[in-house]
Protein backbone atom coordinates (compact mmCIF):
# COMPACT_ATOMS: atom_id res chain seq x y z
CA UNK A 1 0.00 0.00 0.00
CA UNK A 2 1.10 3.61 -1.24
CA UNK A 3 1.23 6.41 1.36
CA UNK A 4 -1.47 8.30 -0.35
CA UNK A 5 -3.69 4.92 0.27
CA UNK A 6 -2.43 4.54 4.07
CA UNK A 7 -3.59 7.33 4.63
CA UNK A 8 -6.70 7.78 3.08
CA UNK A 9 -7.24 3.94 4.49
CA UNK A 10 -6.32 5.58 8.44
CA UNK A 11 -9.16 8.82 7.90
CA UNK A 12 -11.38 6.60 6.75
CA UNK A 13 -11.27 3.51 9.65
CA UNK A 14 -11.05 6.82 11.75
CA UNK A 15 -14.43 8.05 10.43
CA UNK A 16 -16.20 4.39 10.48
CA UNK A 17 -14.77 4.20 14.56
CA UNK A 18 -16.75 7.37 14.38
CA UNK A 19 -20.06 5.80 13.34
CA UNK A 20 -20.02 6.89 9.59
CA UNK A 21 -20.26 3.93 6.93
CA UNK A 22 -18.74 3.88 4.26
CA UNK A 23 -20.12 4.18 0.51
CA UNK A 24 -18.94 4.71 -3.29
CA UNK A 25 -21.50 6.68 -5.02
CA UNK A 26 -21.06 6.88 -9.14
CA UNK A 27 -17.89 8.31 -10.63
CA UNK A 28 -20.58 9.72 -13.52
CA UNK A 29 -23.72 11.77 -12.59
CA UNK A 30 -25.86 13.92 -13.88
CA UNK A 31 -24.37 17.47 -14.00
CA UNK A 32 -27.57 19.80 -13.46
CA UNK A 33 -27.23 19.95 -9.56
CA UNK A 34 -23.38 20.17 -10.05
CA UNK A 35 -23.93 23.20 -12.43
CA UNK A 36 -26.58 24.98 -10.24
CA UNK A 37 -25.09 24.27 -7.27
CA UNK A 38 -21.39 24.25 -7.03
CA UNK A 39 -20.41 27.61 -7.44
CA UNK A 40 -18.73 29.64 -10.23
CA UNK A 41 -14.99 27.95 -9.49
CA UNK A 42 -16.66 24.16 -9.57
CA UNK A 43 -18.44 24.75 -12.69
CA UNK A 44 -15.82 26.13 -14.98
CA UNK A 45 -13.80 23.07 -13.79
CA UNK A 46 -16.15 20.11 -14.52
CA UNK A 47 -16.01 17.57 -17.10
CA UNK A 48 -19.10 17.92 -19.18
CA UNK A 49 -20.85 15.28 -21.63
CA UNK A 50 -23.59 13.71 -23.47
CA UNK A 51 -24.98 10.47 -23.04
CA UNK A 52 -25.20 8.68 -26.04
CA UNK A 53 -28.71 9.92 -27.01
CA UNK A 54 -27.73 13.53 -26.46
CA UNK A 55 -30.55 14.08 -24.60
CA UNK A 56 -28.56 14.43 -20.98
CA UNK A 57 -26.03 16.35 -19.83
CA UNK A 58 -23.52 14.16 -17.72
CA UNK A 59 -20.24 14.69 -15.96
CA UNK A 60 -17.70 13.13 -13.91
CA UNK A 61 -18.06 14.24 -10.32
CA UNK A 62 -16.16 17.33 -9.52
CA UNK A 63 -16.85 16.21 -5.83
CA UNK A 64 -18.61 13.48 -3.72
CA UNK A 65 -21.12 15.64 -1.78
CA UNK A 66 -23.78 15.87 -4.25
CA UNK A 67 -22.81 12.19 -5.18
CA UNK A 68 -23.36 10.95 -1.61
CA UNK A 69 -27.12 12.76 -1.45
CA UNK A 70 -28.29 11.19 -4.54
CA UNK A 71 -26.81 8.01 -3.01
CA UNK A 72 -28.89 8.28 -0.05
CA UNK A 73 -32.67 9.74 -1.31
CA UNK A 74 -31.71 5.87 -3.86
CA UNK A 75 -30.80 3.64 -1.08
CA UNK A 76 -32.36 5.22 2.13
CA UNK A 77 -35.52 3.56 3.47
CA UNK A 78 -36.84 6.75 4.77
CA UNK A 79 -33.93 9.51 3.98
CA UNK A 80 -35.74 11.88 6.83
CA UNK A 81 -33.75 9.74 9.23
CA UNK A 82 -30.25 10.15 10.81
CA UNK A 83 -27.75 8.86 8.46
CA UNK A 84 -23.78 8.98 8.59
CA UNK A 85 -21.72 8.20 5.56
CA UNK A 86 -18.41 8.41 4.79
CA UNK A 87 -16.15 7.78 1.52
CA UNK A 88 -12.89 8.27 -0.30
CA UNK A 89 -13.11 8.30 -3.72
CA UNK A 90 -11.15 10.05 -6.77
CA UNK A 91 -12.93 13.40 -8.06
CA UNK A 92 -12.15 15.51 -10.96
CA UNK A 93 -11.77 19.03 -11.76
CA UNK A 94 -9.54 20.54 -14.65
CA UNK A 95 -7.21 23.37 -14.06
CA UNK A 96 -5.36 24.76 -17.41
CA UNK A 97 -2.40 25.06 -15.26
CA UNK A 98 -2.40 21.62 -13.21
CA UNK A 99 0.49 20.40 -10.98
CA UNK A 100 1.29 17.80 -8.09
CA UNK A 101 -1.18 20.36 -5.47
CA UNK A 102 -3.76 20.99 -7.57
CA UNK A 103 -4.09 17.67 -9.98
CA UNK A 104 -7.19 17.34 -12.38
CA UNK A 105 -8.11 14.18 -10.66
CA UNK A 106 -7.92 13.43 -7.03
CA UNK A 107 -8.71 11.21 -4.06
CA UNK A 108 -11.41 12.86 -1.77
CA UNK A 109 -12.08 11.48 1.52
CA UNK A 110 -15.13 13.20 3.92
CA UNK A 111 -18.23 12.27 5.20
CA UNK A 112 -22.16 13.73 5.23
CA UNK A 113 -24.15 13.37 8.22
CA UNK A 114 -28.04 13.86 7.52
CA UNK A 115 -31.22 14.16 9.67
CA UNK A 116 -29.33 16.56 12.35
CA UNK A 117 -29.69 20.38 12.41
CA UNK A 118 -28.14 21.35 15.63
CA UNK A 119 -24.61 23.29 16.48
CA UNK A 120 -23.23 20.41 18.08
CA UNK A 121 -23.43 18.48 14.90
CA UNK A 122 -21.54 20.97 12.97
CA UNK A 123 -19.26 21.70 15.80
CA UNK A 124 -18.65 17.80 15.46
CA UNK A 125 -18.17 17.66 11.86
CA UNK A 126 -15.34 20.02 12.28
CA UNK A 127 -13.62 18.59 14.91
CA UNK A 128 -13.79 15.22 12.76
CA UNK A 129 -12.28 17.20 9.87
CA UNK A 130 -9.15 18.40 11.97
CA UNK A 131 -8.92 14.34 13.26
CA UNK A 132 -8.43 13.34 9.61
CA UNK A 133 -5.43 16.16 9.78
CA UNK A 134 -4.24 14.85 13.02
CA UNK A 135 -4.62 11.02 11.72
CA UNK A 136 -2.09 12.36 8.67
CA UNK A 137 0.12 13.79 10.89
CA UNK A 138 -0.50 17.17 9.90
CA UNK A 139 -1.44 20.76 12.19
CA UNK A 140 -3.53 23.23 10.28
CA UNK A 141 -1.98 26.71 9.95
CA UNK A 142 -4.97 28.14 9.93
CA UNK A 143 -9.15 27.69 10.44
CA UNK A 144 -11.58 29.78 9.13
CA UNK A 145 -15.27 29.67 9.76
CA UNK A 146 -18.14 31.61 8.69
CA UNK A 147 -21.96 31.14 8.63
CA UNK A 148 -23.99 31.91 5.47
CA UNK A 149 -26.92 31.65 7.76
CA UNK A 150 -26.16 34.30 8.87
CA UNK A 151 -26.37 37.03 6.14
CA UNK A 152 -29.67 34.35 5.18
CA UNK A 153 -31.00 35.63 8.55
CA UNK A 154 -29.86 38.82 8.29
CA UNK A 155 -31.64 39.76 4.93
CA UNK A 156 -34.69 37.58 6.25
CA UNK A 157 -34.79 40.63 8.88
CA UNK A 158 -35.03 43.03 6.17
CA UNK A 159 -37.61 44.42 4.22
CA UNK A 160 -37.00 43.81 0.91
CA UNK A 161 -38.98 41.76 -2.12
CA UNK A 162 -37.94 38.29 -1.94
CA UNK A 163 -36.01 38.25 -5.59
CA UNK A 164 -33.46 41.04 -4.15
CA UNK A 165 -32.91 38.03 -1.39
CA UNK A 166 -32.47 35.52 -3.85
CA UNK A 167 -30.18 37.71 -5.45
CA UNK A 168 -28.12 39.02 -2.87
CA UNK A 169 -26.97 35.18 -1.65
CA UNK A 170 -26.76 34.08 -5.29
CA UNK A 171 -23.42 36.78 -5.55
CA UNK A 172 -22.63 36.06 -2.07
CA UNK A 173 -19.64 33.98 -3.22
CA UNK A 174 -18.57 37.37 -5.06
CA UNK A 175 -18.16 40.16 -3.05
CA UNK A 176 -17.45 43.11 -5.96
CA UNK A 177 -20.83 41.66 -7.43
CA UNK A 178 -22.09 41.08 -4.36
CA UNK A 179 -21.56 45.13 -3.36
CA UNK A 180 -22.47 46.22 -6.72
CA UNK A 181 -26.35 44.55 -6.68
CA UNK A 182 -26.36 45.76 -2.85
CA UNK A 183 -25.85 49.54 -4.30
CA UNK A 184 -28.02 48.74 -6.98
CA UNK A 185 -30.48 47.76 -4.50
CA UNK A 186 -30.30 51.41 -2.81
CA UNK A 187 -30.27 53.69 -6.13
CA UNK A 188 -31.77 51.48 -8.70
CA UNK A 189 -30.53 53.09 -12.34
CA UNK A 190 -32.68 54.00 -14.72
CA UNK A 191 -32.97 50.76 -17.47
CA UNK A 192 -32.84 51.19 -20.91
CA UNK A 193 -35.58 48.73 -21.46
CA UNK A 194 -39.20 48.81 -22.54
CA UNK A 195 -41.39 49.95 -18.84
CA UNK A 196 -43.91 47.04 -18.88
CA UNK A 197 -47.00 47.82 -17.17
CA UNK A 198 -47.38 43.67 -15.86
CA UNK A 199 -47.23 42.20 -12.84
CA UNK A 200 -47.46 38.60 -13.46
CA UNK A 201 -45.36 36.59 -16.24
CA UNK A 202 -48.40 35.75 -17.87
CA UNK A 203 -49.18 40.07 -18.88
CA UNK A 204 -45.69 40.44 -19.12
CA UNK A 205 -45.31 38.07 -21.96
CA UNK A 206 -48.61 39.44 -23.57
CA UNK A 207 -46.66 43.02 -23.22
CA UNK A 208 -43.60 41.77 -25.01
CA UNK A 209 -45.66 39.79 -27.54
CA UNK A 210 -47.50 43.43 -28.75
CA UNK A 211 -43.62 45.16 -28.29
CA UNK A 212 -42.25 43.19 -30.60
CA UNK A 213 -45.54 42.38 -33.32
CA UNK A 214 -45.16 46.93 -32.95
CA UNK A 215 -42.00 46.67 -34.16
CA UNK A 216 -41.74 44.18 -36.68
CA UNK A 217 -39.05 42.25 -34.64
CA UNK A 218 -38.86 38.81 -33.68
CA UNK A 219 -36.78 37.06 -30.86
CA UNK A 220 -33.09 36.10 -31.30
CA UNK A 221 -31.71 33.86 -29.13
CA UNK A 222 -34.15 33.53 -26.64
CA UNK A 223 -37.95 33.20 -26.27
CA UNK A 224 -40.74 35.22 -25.44
CA UNK A 225 -41.03 34.02 -22.44
CA UNK A 226 -37.35 34.50 -21.24
CA UNK A 227 -37.05 38.06 -22.07
CA UNK A 228 -40.56 39.10 -20.56
CA UNK A 229 -38.94 37.33 -17.45
CA UNK A 230 -36.20 39.75 -17.52
CA UNK A 231 -38.00 42.54 -18.31
CA UNK A 232 -40.58 42.03 -15.62
CA UNK A 233 -38.09 41.90 -13.16
CA UNK A 234 -36.59 44.81 -13.83
CA UNK A 235 -39.89 46.40 -13.94
CA UNK A 236 -40.64 44.39 -10.51
CA UNK A 237 -37.42 46.15 -9.37
CA UNK A 238 -37.96 49.65 -10.23
CA UNK A 239 -41.45 50.11 -8.27
CA UNK A 240 -39.97 48.27 -5.21
CA UNK A 241 -39.14 50.55 -2.46
CA UNK A 242 -34.78 51.17 -2.53
CA UNK A 243 -33.17 49.87 0.59
CA UNK A 244 -32.64 52.24 3.11
CA UNK A 245 -29.22 53.64 4.09
CA UNK A 246 -29.52 52.10 7.25
CA UNK A 247 -30.91 48.77 6.11
CA UNK A 248 -27.59 48.70 3.45
CA UNK A 249 -25.38 49.59 6.27
CA UNK A 250 -26.75 46.53 8.81
CA UNK A 251 -25.47 44.28 5.69
CA UNK A 252 -22.03 45.75 5.54
CA UNK A 253 -21.61 45.76 9.26
CA UNK A 254 -22.34 42.42 8.88
CA UNK A 255 -19.85 41.50 6.05
CA UNK A 256 -17.02 43.38 7.87
CA UNK A 257 -17.49 41.26 11.11
CA UNK A 258 -14.31 39.33 11.05
CA UNK A 259 -11.78 37.99 13.60
CA UNK A 260 -11.01 35.31 16.40
CA UNK A 261 -13.87 33.49 16.34
CA UNK A 262 -14.94 33.67 20.07
CA UNK A 263 -14.62 37.57 19.97
CA UNK A 264 -16.93 38.35 17.18
CA UNK A 265 -20.18 37.03 19.23
CA UNK A 266 -20.61 40.12 20.78
CA UNK A 267 -20.63 42.34 17.76
CA UNK A 268 -23.00 39.31 16.16
CA UNK A 269 -24.92 39.91 19.39
CA UNK A 270 -25.23 43.75 19.38
CA UNK A 271 -26.27 43.53 15.55
CA UNK A 272 -29.04 41.09 15.84
CA UNK A 273 -30.23 43.37 18.81
CA UNK A 274 -30.81 45.73 16.11
CA UNK A 275 -31.95 43.60 13.50
CA UNK A 276 -34.66 41.47 15.50
CA UNK A 277 -35.76 38.92 13.76
CA UNK A 278 -34.39 35.58 12.37
CA UNK A 279 -31.08 36.95 12.92
CA UNK A 280 -31.66 36.88 16.59
CA UNK A 281 -31.98 32.81 16.43
CA UNK A 282 -29.11 32.65 13.78
CA UNK A 283 -26.44 34.33 16.32
CA UNK A 284 -27.67 32.57 19.04
CA UNK A 285 -27.18 28.92 17.09
CA UNK A 286 -23.53 30.82 15.96
CA UNK A 287 -22.89 31.74 20.00
CA UNK A 288 -23.39 27.72 20.57
CA UNK A 289 -21.46 26.72 18.03
CA UNK A 290 -18.45 28.78 18.95
CA UNK A 291 -18.99 27.29 23.02
CA UNK A 292 -18.89 23.67 21.47
CA UNK A 293 -15.03 24.31 19.44
CA UNK A 294 -14.15 26.03 23.01
CA UNK A 295 -10.31 25.80 22.89
CA UNK A 296 -9.83 25.69 18.88
CA UNK A 297 -8.26 28.12 17.62
CA UNK A 298 -10.25 29.75 14.74
CA UNK A 299 -10.93 32.78 12.65
CA UNK A 300 -14.44 34.17 11.87
CA UNK A 301 -15.13 35.99 8.83
CA UNK A 302 -18.84 37.00 8.07
CA UNK A 303 -18.14 37.30 4.48
CA UNK A 304 -16.57 33.63 4.42
CA UNK A 305 -18.65 31.24 2.15
CA UNK A 306 -15.85 28.89 0.94
CA UNK A 307 -17.30 29.47 -2.60
CA UNK A 308 -20.11 26.31 -3.17
CA UNK A 309 -23.50 28.06 -3.44
CA UNK A 310 -25.53 24.89 -1.78
CA UNK A 311 -24.60 25.86 1.56
CA UNK A 312 -26.99 27.38 4.05
CA UNK A 313 -25.10 27.76 7.49
CA UNK A 314 -22.02 27.20 9.27
CA UNK A 315 -19.06 26.90 7.19
CA UNK A 316 -15.46 26.50 7.36
CA UNK A 317 -11.83 25.71 5.59
CA UNK A 318 -8.47 24.19 7.31
CA UNK A 319 -5.65 25.34 5.26
CA UNK A 320 -1.98 23.18 5.63
CA UNK A 321 1.68 24.01 4.82
CA UNK A 322 1.82 22.10 2.16
CA UNK A 323 5.71 22.37 1.12
CA UNK A 324 5.77 24.74 -1.57
CA UNK A 325 2.29 27.07 -0.15
CA UNK A 326 0.18 26.81 2.29
CA UNK A 327 -3.24 25.52 0.55
CA UNK A 328 -6.55 24.57 1.45
CA UNK A 329 -6.76 20.76 2.75
CA UNK A 330 -9.97 20.22 4.43
CA UNK A 331 -13.55 22.03 4.39
CA UNK A 332 -17.18 21.22 4.52
CA UNK A 333 -20.39 23.15 6.81
CA UNK A 334 -24.22 22.53 6.26
CA UNK A 335 -26.22 22.26 3.11
CA UNK A 336 -30.00 22.30 4.71
CA UNK A 337 -31.32 22.61 0.95
CA UNK A 338 -29.61 19.77 -1.07
CA UNK A 339 -32.09 16.79 -0.84
CA UNK A 340 -35.11 18.83 -1.02
CA UNK A 341 -33.01 20.76 -4.20
CA UNK A 342 -32.72 16.71 -5.80
CA UNK A 343 -36.89 15.83 -5.36
CA UNK A 344 -36.09 14.46 -1.56
CA UNK A 345 -37.85 15.69 1.48
CA UNK A 346 -36.05 18.47 3.35
CA UNK A 347 -33.70 16.77 5.23
CA UNK A 348 -30.66 18.57 6.94
CA UNK A 349 -27.15 17.61 6.28
CA UNK A 350 -23.86 18.76 7.04
CA UNK A 351 -20.55 17.48 6.08
CA UNK A 352 -16.84 17.80 5.09
CA UNK A 353 -14.40 16.70 2.38
CA UNK A 354 -10.22 16.22 2.34
CA UNK A 355 -8.23 17.01 -0.44
CA UNK A 356 -5.78 13.43 0.24
CA UNK A 357 -3.09 14.56 -2.53
CA UNK A 358 -2.23 18.06 -0.28
CA UNK A 359 -2.81 16.60 2.86
CA UNK A 360 -0.11 13.56 2.88
CA UNK A 361 2.19 16.45 0.74
CA UNK A 362 1.59 18.43 4.11
CA UNK A 363 2.69 15.49 6.15
CA UNK A 364 5.42 15.55 4.06
CA UNK A 365 4.78 12.13 2.65
CA UNK A 366 4.26 13.61 -1.34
Amino acid sequence: MDALAAQNAAIIAMLQEAGFAPVDPPIMQPADVFLEKSGEAIRARTYLFADPDGRTELCLRPDLTVPVCRWHLETAADPEREARYCYCGDVFRHHGAADALTPNEYPQAGLEWFGVDDAAADAAVMRLALEALKVAGVSPAAVTIGDVGLIRALLDSIDMPARWRARLLLRFHRPEAFHATLAAMRAPAESAAPALAATTLEEAVREVEHILAERGLAPVGRQVEEIAARLLEKALDARAAPLTDAQVALIERLLAISGPAADCVADLRALAAEAGGPMVDAVARFGRLVEALEGTKMHFDAAFGRGLDYYTGFVFQIDADCGSRVLPVAGGGRYDDMLESLGGPAVPACGFAVHTVRLLAAGGGA
